[in-house]
């Protein structure tokens, strides 16, 4: 009853099988979602088809974002040792694609509705999400996404994500929920400027975006700000000049000047015939580009602290967050049903009292009306005669009373729909719909499936979750210097 359809459970069957040899941690999170799962069925959080884990990638991702010609699809050619992207000075490409690693040597490219109906992917049901900000384009997911798959050993392991120019006119609204939601995922984020290009004061809208709605973030520091081509600068009568111009916008909109790294792609670099200038372009791009692989190396532990981060949130969401809304939810309900029954049901008595005035009961049987003496009569003369009557008008109110729970039900739904948006109001509204079933009354004191025994299990839940980020930490600190039993 409160179990995942046979689909899911293979799902999650697939996943550990994938990840055992990887890292026991990982199974064990795979392990906690399947619990944090069974008590969201429990309180009406999620239908059968659906897991908490399929909504996190479970593969490390890197995205890369930035403006049209910044050299994002020049960067990851480089880095993949792999001519698959498209570059150019012009915008080329215009979707959102994700690199995975392939076996065969040949590159592939596929369509958006690869990732769409994928749940091992990022963009699983993007669909539905553009749907809901931009009516008409979930229809044309195929046109926002693309999947391509590349021999290049950098690759495996690893999932890419190169974005289409962030300042892009058409298609604006659904572009930027779509980096939301990658920014969201991503382990490591790349923030590509194009040095080329020093008029950052006119990029504000990008800037604002990609930087002041970043840096506030408590994962913010799984962001990196490249100002890429820096080999065109060098032509400059003083290129520090662009440097601190980038500097200075940057520093506008809270990112610290120095927080950003300066690189070019030197194989394809104009040539700097200033032997100095082109010794420390050299030095600083190399730096640059020996941090941003460092960087993406540590995205496989990066990428283990995500999941069970998340499984943490999640769980700590549900007690302290869901669970109380959905309590308020049920006791708005509950309170317009009665306040309705009451208005309803007050008429209704009002309408039989008014009829038995006017039939003369409260006169003495000479005064009755002559259909109420016959009423009378037929009750004397057979019990079924009021027992029927009694039927039909507890009929009456029960429908009244189920017209009310529905009407009440719709009332709190429509105010649910303008609160909140996506996921929280799919599972709210979901396990509203569970607590006002036909059997459950307006007067119980807690929302279904929620009591010691739930609390007792996700509390289980999140000290596991910690005891597996304490020995994550193990792995890389030693706060005491102290070495463990068996180490030198």
């Amino acid at each position: 009853m409160f179990g995942p359809s046979k689909e899911i459970r293979h799902r999650l069957q697939k996943l550990e099988t994938h990840l055992q040899n990887e890292s026991p941690l990982l199974v064990d999170a795979v392990k906690g979602f399947r619990e944090l799962d069974r008590i969201a069925y429990r309180l009406g959080l999620l239908d059968k088809e659906q897991s908490f884990a399929t909504q996190i990638p479970w593969w490390p991702l890197v995205s890369v974002l930035g403006t049209y010609s910044a050299g994002k699809s020049t960067f990851i050619n480089s880095y993949l040792d792999y001519e698959l992207q498209d570059t150019g000075n012009q915008a080329v490409d215009d979707k959102f694609t994700v690199i995975c690693f392939s076996s065969t040597e040949e590159a592939r490219t596929l369509p958006g509705i690869a990732l769409d109906a994928d749940p091992r992917f990022p963009f699983y049901q993007m669909a539905e999400e553009l749907e809901k900000v931009a009516p008409g384009d979930g229809a044309r997911v195929n046109a926002y996404l693309q999947l391509k798959t590349c021999p290049s050993e950098k690759l495996r392991g690893y999932i890419f994500i190169d974005s289409p120019g962030f300042d892009a006119d058409e298609q604006r609204t659904s572009t930027l929920k779509i980096t939301d939601y990658i920014i969201d995922l991503s382990d490591m984020v790349l923030v590509f400027f194009d040095a080329r290009h020093p008029e950052a004061g006119t990029m504000q809208d990008t800037l604002e975006h990609l930087v002041s709605n970043t840096i506030s973030r408590k994962d913010a520091n799984k962001f990196v700000y490249i100002l890429n081509q820096m080999d065109a600068t060098a032509r400059e009568d003083n290129p520090e000049d662009v440097i601190a111009s980038w500097q200075k916008a940057l520093s506008q909109h809270g990112l610290n000047a120095g927080k950003f790294l300066t690189v070019y792609n030197q194989k394809a670099a104009s040539p700097i015939e200033n032997e100095t200038v082109r010794e420390r372009f050299e030095k600083k791009c190399e730096e640059g580009m020996a941090e941003i692989n460092d960087r993406i190396q540590q995205v496989h532990v990066d990428r283990i602290y995500r999941i069970l981060g998340n499984l943490d949130k999640m769980a700590r969401e549900i007690e302290h967050t869901t669970v109380p809304r959905l309590r308020a939810l049920v006791r708005q309900w509950g309170r317009g049903v009665l306040w309705r029954d009451l208005f309803a049901f007050g008429l209704i008595g009002i309408a039989l009292l008014g009829a038995a005035i006017a039939g003369g009961l409260f006169q003495g049987e000479a005064n009755y009306a002559p259909w109420l003496q016959a009423c009378m009569e037929r009750a004397n003369e057979n019990i079924w005669y009021p027992l029927t009557g009694a039927i039909v008008l507890f009929i009456i109110l029960f429908l009244v009373h189920h017209g009310m729970r529905r009407f009440s039900l719709r009332k709190v739904l429509r105010r649910l729909q303008n609160e909140n948006t996506g996921t929280v109001r799919e599972q709210l509204t979901s396990a509203l719909k569970k607590n006002t079933g036909f059997f459950h009354s307006i007067f119980r004191p807690e929302v279904v499936g929620w009591h010691r025994f739930t609390r007792s299990r996700l509390h289980n839940l999140l000290e596991k979750t910690d005891a597996g980020i304490q020995k994550l930490n193990d792995k890389f600190t030693r706060p005491s210097g102290a070495n463990e039993p068996g180490q030198s």
